[in-house]
């Protein structure tokens, strides 16, 4: 995500994203580039310069919302009675989106159309700092959050293909090491990406305003000292430093995760659809079956079905919500690894004319990923609307309000008569 669009000529340049940890080669590779016909038409370069005026404003919008709603879903996920495997895994990903949101937020004020810099502002060593932190923090952060949700997709195929090994092998012991594992070794994929650029400094002439300076208009000129992010002369030494990053972001990164969702969630909704042909055979095995009870009978049926059946629909409400997570990952992520592993493949020429004009889209898409969990929760979930209400409710609304009916282990933990506190199992 946020394909970290570094600009080989300027920061913040206007015809490409400047933060992309792939878009890196020469100066002149990239003007022979611009000479070729565009590689994916007229239509998509208008399309770019259109929606660039109103991506910094977008991006802004939905970062302000994603932190937000991240930081509400650590608060209702993180309590007490809502601890659990599943939802210990999606409170490491709100973690993770959080901090994707944060560290773009400055980016999307810079990138806003009512913020004008001067050349000389916008190439400063303090951006340029933040660009090269930016391009490997949120990479590695939205790396976490890729494999996070592979981790969810796989202990959630394992919950309800296999129930009776679920309390063994997604235990929250192996939850928690596989969150740490996550945010240990995803950093790691990065080394390419950290050898792949450096912060060098030009001198150019500009005006007094700060920006190119033009002898037409007589003003003075004066030296000016500009910095961006470049190539590192370790990967201009060796070029397939910079192929390698390629490889990982579109195939490591996006492709190889992409598909184990697609495989995992097909299973996932197998194995929920022989669930629930399993329940009715043995619920149609079980009819008309009746038994002696204190001396009465009793339908063994209607005794049975009450609890498990509003526990099986909560499983399948936990089950669908997650496939919501699921495909909406795969809605935003594939199409960026695609065109990544193209670019790979079809080589530069395919990279500034068609991947860097859907950058700015892919980042949206995939900061919108980020931030509408926190609504996928509430229209969902019924345990987390019930924790959330009860946690952010104003307590003064509780004497004109109807006291809310404690099912599927809800979380309206006034106190219970003897002062347990009542628990959930799940999301």
């Amino acid at each position: 995500m946020l394909e970290e669009k570094m600009n080989v000529t300027e920061i913040g340049q206007s015809t490409m994203n400047d933060t992309d940890p792939i878009n890196v080669t020469s100066t002149g590779g990239n003007n022979e580039a611009l000479r070729e016909l565009l590689y994916c038409g007229q239509g998509l370069d208008d399309f770019h310069t259109s929606y660039s005026n109103v991506h910094g404003i977008v991006c802004l919008l939905v970062c302000t919302f994603g932190s937000i709603a991240n930081v509400l879903n650590i608060v209702v996920l993180t309590r007490r009675e809502m601890r659990s495997p599943t939802n210990a895994i999606l409170t490491g990903l709100a973690i993770a989106d959080l901090l994707v949101m944060l560290d773009y937020l400055p980016y999307a004020i810079y990138m806003s159309p009512y913020t004008k810099f001067s050349r000389e502002e916008r190439l400063t060593y303090s951006w340029s700092w933040y660009v090269a932190f930016h391009s490997i923090f949120a990479q590695i952060c939205h790396t976490i959050s890729i494999w996070l949700t592979v981790t969810l997709a796989v202990w959630r195929y394992i919950a309800v293909a296999y129930p009776q090994k679920n309390r063994i092998w997604c235990g929250m012991t192996n939850t928690l090491i596989a969150i740490t594992s996550s945010y240990v070794i995803c950093p790691l994929l990065g080394i390419p990406l950290y050898l792949s650029f450096s912060i060098k400094s030009h001198v150019e002439l500009l005006d007094i305003s700060g920006n190119p300076y033009k002898a037409m208009n007589n003003e003075p000129a004066r030296n000016v000292t500009l910095y961006r992010m470049l190539t590192s002369e370790l990967a201009e030494k060796h070029p397939a430093l910079l192929n390698i990053n390629f490889w990982i972001y579109s195939v490591v990164i996006k492709l190889i995760p992409c598909i184990a969702l697609t495989i995992l969630s097909l299973r996932l909704i197998a194995a929920l659809l022989e669930a629930k042909h399993r329940r009715k055979q043995l619920m149609g095995n079980s009819n008309g079956m009746k038994q002696i009870v204190d001396g009465r009978v009793v339908d063994l049926q209607q005794k049975k079905s009450g609890k498990n059946i509003d526990k099986e629909k909560q499983t399948d409400r936990t089950t669908r919500m997650l496939l919501a997570v699921l495909l909406l990952f795969l809605i935003t992520e594939f199409p960026q690894g695609i065109l990544g592993l193209l670019s790979a493949l079809l080589g530069k020429h395919f990279f500034y004319n068609c991947y860097l004009k859907l950058g700015d889209l892919m980042d949206v898409l995939a900061l919108i990923n980020s931030a509408i969990n926190f609504i996928l929760y509430c229209s969902m979930s019924r345990q987390f609307r019930n924790t959330f209400n009860y946690l952010f409710r104003p307590k003064c609304l509780d004497k004109w309000l109807p006291i809310p009916q404690i099912d599927e282990g809800t979380p309206i933990d006034r106190r219970n008569q003897d002062g347990a506190t009542t628990q959930i199992t799940q999301i």
